[in-house]
């Protein structure tokens, strides 16, 4: 185990000013030169070999990232590709979470959905193929090759054009886009360079020895700054608290810290024990009765997870159906970023093929939960309905009640939500993830017979009217992005319209941003 450190950046900018010498152990040196002459001879080119998608040809030049059809110009050099034995490949970087168990497993699918077989081969401890061959052939029709790191280092990969894709466990952040966009790869934060493969949590964990059951966001921004050092037992002694936490290359430590610890003003305490692995970290905190973690979903071993729990006394929990609408604040979707530039046909079939229910179903059988939408009736929202029955007052008349669920008694809440970046009118990326995936429902006519309502909330912060009239233009808003990308309009007998009720349902206290940011948000309801 290490203790905290700094410089990711610094590290990122070194490796991309000095481009490696080796990606893949099985794919031989990218660092190397091309040279590309046009037909003629009036032009020649010199780069370092990028990529080749079996038509077209991409270098890294003096004049930045080129692309060039592949029979137009004549090639000298090693990696120069040989149309002839050309395979397919795709080279994966980033986070060890996906790339263990979940993105193997999503090969594996989409080879069975095309009729291939597939074999796997461990490089080294990092490094792995997985390779797609038609039945009873010998020659391999694909290749998917992985670096399973973390997610700093995939980012790094990419802007050295060392990966075609990023398995991030986190969104990417600014100086990573500035980066890549000055290398040529466009902009990252763009919704259509990234998409989200699953969703995981991240979860605080004790020791099966401990009594605590519930924690706040704020008391867990306190103790791993620092400014909480005991815990109080049964008996009212104190036991010291210890701290732990995973890598700091890791993606969803850097989403704890970043959401948490500095989303509340706070710095992460020098005393916070990182390490290496999941499993040493919940080894750790299993065994000392006054630790606290933070850990995936899929990695608790042997510790006894916690919920969320808020001063108004809303108790969360990263259950499917909360994890699926956002309503667990602490879920962690899992990325692909991809780069702004020509990507082989291999890539477009499995990124088209990632968003329909084969993969989805894949994704749940490998641990993690999947973006389908799924149906939540009102009889299991009897939490949700008491709190607002215990809020309500002169800004929210019980006339208002009843009239939501008047109008929502004869639907049924989907597991679909839309919510938006902190201080923005802009979607997080989980909601535009989830409108990409509404859109593609619609037009698969998964909804012509069954009206959609998205259904406008707020926070209770101001009058009531207002509220309602933000909380009204929020749904109008998801369904004029919905409607652009349907081409301009909903199709057709396809009924989809909005409704808001203000603050009426809270998912939160308002008296933090946190609890704030799950109140502003539309759902999507479906007629019985």
């Amino acid at each position: 185990m290490t203790r905290n450190e700094s410089g990711q950046f610094g590290r990122l900018r070194k490796r991309a000013a000095i481009i490696a010498a080796l990606f893949f152990c099985a794919s031989s040196a990218f660092a190397q030169d091309v040279t590309l002459t046009s037909q003629g001879g009036a032009l020649e080119i010199t780069g370092r070999y990028i990529a080749f998608d079996g038509e077209n040809i991409q270098i890294e030049s003096e004049y930045g990232p080129l692309t060039l059809r592949y029979d137009s110009v004549t090639c000298d050099g090693e990696l120069c590709p040989d149309v002839a034995t050309y395979v397919p490949e795709l080279r994966f970087s980033g986070a060890r979470l996906m790339g263990d168990v979940l993105m193997p497993a999503l090969v594996a699918g989409f080879a069975r959905s095309q009729g291939l077989q597939v074999t796997f081969e461990q490089v080294d401890a990092s490094h792995f193929t997985q390779t797609l061959f038609a039945p009873d052939s010998s020659v391999a029709s694909a290749r998917f090759a992985f670096r399973a790191t973390n997610t700093d280092e995939g980012f790094a990969d990419l802007i050295a054009h060392e990966a075609d894709m990023v398995m991030s466990a986190r969104e990417v952040r600014s100086q990573e886009v500035t980066r890549a966009a000055e290398v040529g790869l466009g902009r990252l934060d763009a919704a259509r360079q990234s998409r989200i493969v699953g969703l995981d949590a991240l979860v605080p964990v004790v020791s099966p020895r401990s009594d605590v059951t519930a924690i706040s966001l704020s008391t867990l921004a306190a103790a791993f700054s620092g400014e909480l050092k005991t815990w109080k037992d049964e008996a009212g002694e104190g036991i010291p608290l210890t701290a732990h936490l995973g890598p700091d290359a890791d993606g969803q430590s850097q989403v704890f810290i970043d959401e948490v610890i500095r989303g509340t003003g706070r710095k992460l305490s020098d005393n916070v024990i990182r390490h290496e692995t999941n499993a040493a970290l919940a080894e750790a905190v299993a065994a000392d009765a006054g630790a606290i973690g933070i850990l995936a979903t899929t990695a608790l071993g042997t510790t006894q997870p916690i919920a969320i729990r808020d001063n108004c006394g809303f108790i969360s929990t990263p259950r499917v159906p909360e994890m699926k609408t956002e309503d667990y604040p602490l879920t962690a979707p899992l990325f692909l970023y991809l780069p702004s530039r020509r990507l082989s046909p291999l890539a477009h079939d499995f990124l088209a093929w990632l968003r329909g229910p084969e993969a989805q179903l894949v994704v749940r059988r490998a641990g993690f939960v999947d973006q389908g939408a799924v149906p939540i009736p009102l009889d299991a929202q009897g939490q949700r309905f008491a709190n607002a029955i215990v809020a309500a007052g002169p800004e929210m008349p019980l006339t208002e009640l009843q009239r939501m669920v008047r109008i929502l008694g004869a639907q049924v809440r989907l597991s679909t939500s839309f919510r938006f970046e902190v201080g923005s009118t802009r979607l997080d990326a989980q909601s535009r993830s989830n409108l990409l995936s509404l859109a593609q429902a619609i037009r698969d006519g998964r909804y012509d017979d069954q009206p959609l309502m998205l259904v406008g909330f707020s926070d209770g912060r101001g009058a009531s009217d207002a509220n309602r009239d933000l909380s009204s233009a929020r749904a109008v808003s998801v369904l004029r992005d919905l409607e652009e990308l349907m081409g301009g309009a909903i199709p057709e007998g396809i009924v989809v319209e909005t409704e808001a009720f203000g603050e009426a349902l809270p998912m939160g206290c308002d008296d933090t941003e946190w609890g704030r940011q799950m109140n502003r948000r539309v759902e999507l309801w479906v007629a019985q």
